[in-house]
């Protein structure tokens, strides 16, 4: 039972993309792999007859060449305006929720509960499960009632990769300021920075790689290219995505995609140190 957990220090980072390749990766090394979303925000869905997930962890289930169930993420919110949302809960619709409900009446009560249990159950019937966070962990109003991020972290004692986008700017500040405002209890999770979106001269970064590390004690395994994907986008503030049929040619043209994306991730990314991390 082994848990690798993607983070961010914002959301539009990459998590959800570093996901499905590492899926994919991990899944040509001969892992039994799921990917694993507690809580995700999302008008896309994955639809059948019998349930209804977001589409992000139905791609990544695509990249681990895994069966995709409600487990994969247990908790959607379609946002519906005016700080209300449709809460699914286990693939089925549950109930309209405002903002003030959610947080402070259900997150920490049934919401962690329902999350914990459908982790318990990847962990239990796979090798190695890979989860995505949301948004920042840091976000020092919302923390205690976050359930996406550090507290699912410790339910499933997995190695946090922290993921920064460097092509908005600001990336070394970002890592530093997100492991300061973690709490103490959290930040031995974290095993390593990640940055995302880079186009440019490596050699340009890695002075700065080695003040990271002297000042939070923490590596640098990997900087991605900023790349051009067809994978269908999650509705957020970084894009516009556009509804997707589940077909089988479209689904095999994610599967090639995913194949792509696979080989750029593990070719700027130290799998071996990870593996390291999971033993």
């Amino acid at each position: 039972m082994k848990s690798l957990m993607i983070q961010g220090t914002s959301s539009g980072t990459g998590k959800t993309t570093l996901v499905a390749g590492l899926c994919r990766i991990f899944s040509d090394k001969g892992y039994s792999v799921a990917p694993f979303k507690s809580q995700n925000m999302s008008n896309f869905a994955y639809l059948t007859p019998d349930f209804e997930i977001s589409r992000a962890q139905a791609i990544q289930a695509i990249g681990a060449r895994c069966k995709i169930t409600p487990d994969l993420n247990p908790i959607l919110l379609k946002p519906l305006g005016n700080y209300n949302s449709m809460v699914y809960l286990n693939g089925k619709r549950y109930k309209k929720m405002h903002a003030k409900e959610y947080y402070e009446k259900f997150v920490n009560s049934n919401g962690i509960k329902i999350a914990t249990k459908s982790l318990k159950i990847l962990q239990k019937n796979y090798d190695l499960v890979i989860l995505e966070g949301a948004g920042s962990p840091a976000e020092v109003n919302l923390q205690k009632y976050d359930i996406a991020n550090m507290k699912i972290a410790k339910e499933a004692n997995a190695s946090v990769l922290l993921v920064s986008d460097i092509d908005k700017g600001g990336s070394f500040a970002s890592l530093v300021g997100t492991m300061a405002l973690l709490e103490k209890k959290y930040q031995k999770f974290v095993k390593g920075f990640v940055f995302n979106k880079f186009r440019g001269d490596i050699n340009v970064l890695k002075p700065g790689y080695q003040k990271l590390k002297k000042i939070t004690g923490i590596p640098v395994i990997g900087t991605i290219p900023l790349i051009s994907l067809n994978l269908p986008e999650e509705d957020s503030l970084n894009c516009n995505p556009k509804e997707f049929s589940w077909s089988d040619k479209n689904i095999s043209k994610i599967d090639k995609e995913l194949d792509d994306l696979a080989k750029i991730v593990k070719l700027n990314l130290n799998i071996k140190s990870i593996e390291a991390m999971l033993k």
